[in-house]
């Protein structure tokens, strides 16, 4: 028998759609439904008024976007704003990616404004603040938040607002934390890299002049050629074929805003984060002779603290959100930081992930040990274990409750999960549950999209999918 589809309460969609909250990494929504002019208006003067609440009314700003629809609309009516507001702001006069706002909000002392969704769907928009060469913390978002609706956004004036291209400065920035043209100059093979239509197109290709370097959907297409901007393995089919068909030594791809990155090996395989950031952390510990506490979000997997291990480095999980591994790394507390969704970061660069920067230390890997990324990869499995790392995203109508989804799971979970024996149990950002042999299942509302997430790693493929069997029906009985 059909089940009746429950009527929805207009008056419930149009709070929803009012409603105004920074999740792990900015603000985000649809477009047109939840992200409106009127919303986004909303934000910047609640931005104009926990300015001049802390005393930062002469705090540049630095107002940028992506390759989305209205992107550029958006940032113009963001800037207007400030500006009406006493604000000193610059608009950035062509589209860039969200690490090269994060590096001016550190070389002009601003405050950054980035007009993103970053790997949302198309459909999506949003924003996010940087300050301080980092990601805005929790505590400077939670009092933009407070100052929402405290004054009307103002309808006219600001004025004539100056613009300016930035690209060259990013660029220079990127050329100055290592040698792109000596390690490109040294490869063999070529270099594939997919900008899946976002931001970042063509910036490998300016940055260095080299017929090793294969750029693909490098053009801009608000659309994102009907993929969705996140460079999971789903969405890499024609990056994976590309570096075939090249036989290049490696293919990366950068998500719509440019901060996150994937690798593909010469072979044509993915390589899951799980994987990436061991080979990272092994190269940067050992020929970039890093030391220091590594830190990584509680979605990641085993290795890296084996590696931790192996070297006599501290180790840490952290909430989901770059901005708690930019923020360790900020204050000094660590050297080393990194999380699933394809964001790392290291002593020596600015606290926070660029997905540009973190693939050009992959080519100097490359360069620097003679191998290429499968060789890399064999050499981590061999020494520390095997990973088989996946992860199963589950759509919700409506919001869940992170603290009550829980507490629900971790009221009842069992003694032994597929018959491994439950070890211990991490609850600070949904439920992580670690098994024998360092095995790991994770249950989690996101915090940027309507999505139940699911994670788990062991050492082989069908282990794995028992226990994200398992997650799924965890989730579906507690919804």
């Amino acid at each position: 028998m059909a089940r009746a589809r429950k009527k929805e309460d207009p008056e419930a969609i149009k709070a929803a759609a009012n409603e105004i909250k920074f999740g792990t990494d900015g603000w985000r929504g649809v477009m047109a439904r939840d992200f409106t002019y009127d919303n986004v208006r909303r934000v910047a003067q609640a931005i104009a008024e926990y300015m001049k609440a802390t005393g930062k009314r002469n705090q540049p700003v630095v107002v940028g976007y992506d390759r989305r629809f209205q992107g550029d609309s958006f940032a113009k009516e963001i800037a207007r704003i400030l500006s009406a507001n006493g604000q000193r702001v610059t608009l950035c006069a062509d589209s860039l990616p969200t690490p090269a706002i994060t590096f001016l909000s550190h070389k002009l002392k601003a405050l950054g404004i980035m007009v993103t969704a970053s790997h949302n769907p198309a459909s999506f928009n949003g924003i996010k603040m940087k300050t301080e060469g980092r990601a805005a913390n929790e505590t400077l978002t939670a009092e933009v938040e407070a100052c929402i609706d405290r004054s009307n956004p103002v309808r006219n004036g600001g004025g004539k607002i100056p613009e300016k291209s930035f690209r060259k400065d990013y660029l220079t920035y990127l050329k100055s934390k290592g040698n792109p043209g000596k390690f490109m100059g040294q490869l063999k093979r070529t270099v594939v890299i997919d900008y899946m239509h976002g931001a970042s197109g063509g910036l490998l290709g300016e940055l260095v002049s080299s017929k090793k370097i294969v750029e693909i959907r490098a053009e801009r297409d608000p659309l994102f050629g009907g993929v969705n901007p996140e460079p999971i393995e789903e969405n890499l089919a024609a990056l994976k074929d590309r570096v075939l068909k090249e036989k290049a030594m490696l293919g990366l791809a950068l998500d719509g805003d440019g901060d996150r990155v994937a690798i593909v090996d010469d072979k044509g395989h993915y390589l899951t984060p799980c994987q990436v950031f061991p080979i990272l952390a092994e190269y940067l510990i050992t020929m970039r002779k890093i030391k220091g506490k590594i830190v990584q979000s509680v979605s990641m997997g085993y290795l890296v603290e084996r590696i931790a291990k192996e070297y006599g480095l501290e180790f840490e999980q952290l909430p989901v959100g770059f901005k708690h591994v930019g923020e360790a790394i900020a204050l000094g507390q660590a050297a080393i930081g990194g999380e699933e969704s394809g964001g790392y970061a290291w002593k020596g660069n600015l606290p926070e992930r660029d997905g540009l920067l973190t693939g050009l230390l992959f080519i100097e890997m490359c360069v620097t040990t003679k191998k290429t990324p499968s060789q890399l990869w064999e050499l981590i499995e061999k020494k520390y274990g095997k990973s088989d790392f996946r992860r199963v995203d589950f759509h919700i109508s409506k919001p869940v409750d992170k603290a009550a989804f829980t507490a629900k799971i971790r009221k009842r979970l069992p003694k032994k999960v597929g018959g491994q024996a439950v070890l211990d149990v991490m609850d600070f950002d949904g439920v992580k549950v670690f098994l024998e042999g360092g095995h790991w299942v994770l249950m989690r509302p996101s915090g940027t999209e309507p999505l139940i997430r699911t994670y788990a790693e062991t050492d082989s493929p069908k282990k794995t999918q028992l226990l994200l069997e398992t997650a799924a029906r965890w989730v579906g009985s507690h919804l």
